[in-house]
């Protein structure tokens, strides 16, 4: 087994990584673009098939990640530096570097609306006469030049003192506290929102199969790029977090811990946003403006609702903390060792200069939104666009290549902690065949090159 860097950070307990590296994969995707996927592809069936790449692909990527890092106990970058010296597969580390300065830069803009919306609820909600003034309150807050960038100024400042403070005191700490509040959290509002009246349709769209949407191939291609985007693969955040991983802890065993929490995360969102849906007759695949725009309706209309919209959004401003907390750690864990920066000099410096990416994203949706860049889509959609659809599926392809062929079998079972057991075969095959072709179709889908 390789050595440790004694000088490298380390986690202080295998809970704590567990729970960072969820917290890494629970984030906005987890709660609204779940929901809205699972909506729009005919929910049960689709929800199986989801499943079925959360173990098929999911899985397999989440423990090639977690043994990269671990192995090479260096950054995204450095892990493939440091394993395979002077060959292209340290594309993958750079494009998830990359990833994280466009990802975390819009992601931070959205995030703040979050954190705007906690802070109206927490000084008592909003005061509107009718649920159509929920549209004119949330688009005259995105367009304003100023306010969202004051929220995602804040958000951003939240992210950068966490990774500021470190591996132990402010990674595992926060997401010690984040991650079980979030689940009491989903738990609490996913038992209210059952009680609403549309609690008996909502569980059959989730759990009884339309076995007919099986026959669209785009919920096949839904399912696998919610799987992929659900657990932050291929951005290099798991390769990270595994760095700072003894070996002493087991990978499999994390991996499938991690793919299990994130996966039951999503269904209890699933649970409390559906049986609302469906008690105010509200379309299942209404999109993003359904967290915005229709839920705060529907609290404006139920029995404690300003308290139900304060947990809810507390809920998703906490989620996208703990994600971007891991986005950030990806450049400044990179930034650290190619400069030899301190901690809290690289958190300060990649955290302002990823705020200031981020700006354009957010005027975007007001004095700059004539400006489109990819297929008519606004700032911040194409940064979504070229992120989500673009680097981070070619990262996980490389990935998954790079285990299955350019590492030496018995090297990578041996690291893996498989060994050469059966399950340790079925998972170099995986990455060698079927989670290649898996994901290539997905950056085919994606990008459009591929038409269904």
């Amino acid at each position: 087994m390789n050595q440790l860097d004694p000088n490298r950070e380390q986690w202080g307990s295998r809970l704590g990584f567990i729970l960072a590296a969820m917290g890494s994969a629970v984030g906005l995707g987890n709660i609204w673009r779940f929901s809205y996927v699972t909506g729009d592809n005919g929910g049960a069936a689709f929800l199986l098939v989801y499943l079925l790449c959360i173990i098929a692909i999911g899985i397999p990527i989440i423990m090639a990640e977690f043994t990269i890092g671990r192995k090479a106990q260096s950054d995204a970058v450095g892990s493939f530096e440091k394993i395979a010296p002077g060959k292209p597969w340290i594309l993958a580390g750079i494009m998830g570097v990359i990833s994280a300065f466009i990802i975390l830069s819009f992601y931070g803009v959205i995030a703040g609306w979050t954190v705007k919306y906690f802070f109206s609820y927490l000084t008592g909600g909003f005061n509107v006469q009718n649920d159509g003034e929920y549209v004119d309150v949330f688009v005259g807050f995105i367009t304003s030049p100023w306010e969202p960038l004051f929220w995602q100024f804040l958000f951003m400042a939240f992210t950068v003192g966490i990774v500021y403070a470190g591996v132990k005191k402010g990674i595992e700490a926060s997401n010690k506290i984040l991650m079980p509040a979030l689940a009491l959290l989903v738990i609490i509002l996913a038992g209210y929102s059952l009680t609403l009246g549309g609690a008996s349709e909502a569980l059959s769209f989730l759990f009884t199969p339309d076995w007919s949407a099986l026959a669209d191939p785009k919920v096949y291609l839904a399912a696998l790029g919610q799987a992929f985007f659900s657990l932050s693969l291929g951005m290099g955040a798991l390769i990270t977090y595994g760095s700072y991983l003894s070996n002493k802890e087991k990978l499999p065993g994390a991996a499938v811990s991690v793919a299990a929490l994130d996966t039951g995360f999503a269904l209890l969102a699933g649970l409390m946003i559906f049986p609302a849906v469906f008690a105010f007759g509200i379309e299942p695949g209404a999109g993003p403006g359904l967290v915005f725009i229709t839920l705060p309706g529907i609290f404006d209309s139920i029995s404690f609702g300003t308290i139900f919209g304060l947990l809810f959004f507390f809920l998703l401003a906490a989620a996208a903390l703990s994600s971007a907390v891991s986005l950030l750690e990806v450049a400044v864990a990179y930034f650290m060792r190619k400069f030899k920066w301190t901690r809290k000099k690289t958190a300060l410096i990649i955290g302002g200069i990823i705020f200031l990416i981020g700006i354009p994203s957010s005027l975007g949706q007001g004095i700059l939104s004539d400006v489109k860049i990819i297929g008519g889509n606004d700032i911040l959609d194409s940064m979504d666009f070229i992120a989500s659809n673009i680097l981070l599926p070619l990262g996980g392809l490389i990935i998954a290549l790079f285990m299955g062929w350019g590492w030496k079998k018995t090297d990578a079972l041996k690291d893996s902690d498989f060994g050469e057991s059966a399950l340790g075969n079925a998972w170099i095959f995986t990455l060698r065949f079927i989670a290649p072709i898996a994901i290539f179709l997905i950056f085919l889908a994606s990008t459009g090159i591929l038409k269904l």
